[in-house]
């Protein structure tokens, strides 16, 4: 799967493991529980809530949407570990209903973005940490310098700022922008989307970003979509 950033967790003690989606474009950390019957939580691992001594759950319900549907839970408190970080009474959401979720490579959704945006009113994961002194800061940042194509800066030419989402394929930006890229591959616009030839992926040039000074080119076949 190269699409997303994934990674396992554990939950809980005895621990359960989950694999989930480290996604910096939201906050809530949630996986499915036993609550959930249909069959998106059923072809996934589910938290076995029962089995940990240090479960501890709330009456406090959310929602949250996705790009590719719709998660309803309630929030819950565990134990929650990362690599070798470890978070007690960590707010968590357990699923009741995700739509749409069947089939995807991935149990649940850990969210590492701003306590601001959550949308249950738990301490998010690296918030959590800090607070306990497991790590100084719950902090991660890029710069975006530019974006250039043909050498010759398209965007950003006096540095911008720019969202990191790891939950996403996606790359997205003002509709000024996008459209001068737009021109420089010879795209043809056909309602809100446009298309180039199959055959001119090969000789497309790569858009590349300037990120703290290093240059990072995305091919062709990376930003078109067949």
């Amino acid at each position: 799967m190269d699409m997303l950033y994934v990674g396992n967790i554990p939950i809980g003690t005895p621990s359960q493991e989950f694999q989930v989606i480290f996604d910096t474009g939201s906050s809530e950390l949630w996986v499915p529980s036993l609550f959930c019957p249909n069959s998106a939580c059923s072809t996934h691992v589910r938290f076995i809530h029962y089995k940990s001594s240090t479960y501890w759950p709330t009456k406090k319900t959310f929602s949250i949407t996705y790009g590719p549907g719709l998660m309803k839970g309630f929030l819950a408190y565990d134990t929650v570990q990362i690599g070798d970080l470890v978070s007690t009474d960590q707010a968590f959401g357990l699923s009741v209903e995700q739509p749409r979720f069947e089939g995807k490579p991935f149990d649940g959704v850990l969210g590492l973005s701003y306590p601001n945006i959550s949308l249950t009113g738990g301490i998010p994961i690296l918030d959590n940490l800090k607070n306990h002194g497991a790590i100084s800061e719950p902090v991660f940042a890029f710069y975006l310098s530019n974006i250039s194509m043909k050498r010759q800066v398209i965007a950003c030419s006096g540095g911008c700022e720019a969202l990191v989402d790891t939950g996403t394929s996606l790359i997205l930006g003002p509709t000024r922008l996008v459209n001068n890229i737009q021109k420089l591959i010879s795209a043809t616009p056909r309602g809100s989307e446009h298309y180039v030839s199959c055959f001119a992926v090969n000789i497309l040039p790569s858009i590349i970003f300037t990120i703290n000074g290093i240059n990072y080119p995305v091919l062709a076949r990376a930003y078109i979509l067949k």
